[in-house]
């Protein structure tokens, strides 16, 4: 029998996000910002939903990896500049 990880489907798990106040799901925080980068916050967020250090090792480099555990905060007037950003795109307004 093969023995293989088996992880719920990025659609299925949700969960509030401390940043923005109302549920998301994990396809959001992994592919979060202009760079479509993981958000800073994801290991911190998920790790009580399921393995995400493994899931995340598995997709990334060791070096991409890396970058993950030792991301730091974005400064707080970019954030909300970001965020802004991806409120209009979401709305359909320029």
């Amino acid at each position: 029998m093969e023995s293989r990880t088996i992880y719920p489907t990025l659609e299925e798990m949700q969960r509030r996000c401390p940043r923005l106040g109302s549920r998301v799901n994990f396809e959001y925080c992994r592919a979060y910002g202009q760079e479509q980068q993981p958000c800073f916050k994801v290991l911190d967020c998920w790790w009580e939903v399921f393995d995400v250090v493994a899931y995340f090792r598995q997709c990334l480099s060791p070096e991409a990896f890396e970058r993950i555990c030792q991301a730091k905060p974005p400064d707080k007037v970019a954030s909300l500049v970001d965020l802004i950003r991806q409120a209009r795109e979401r709305s359909g307004k320029e």
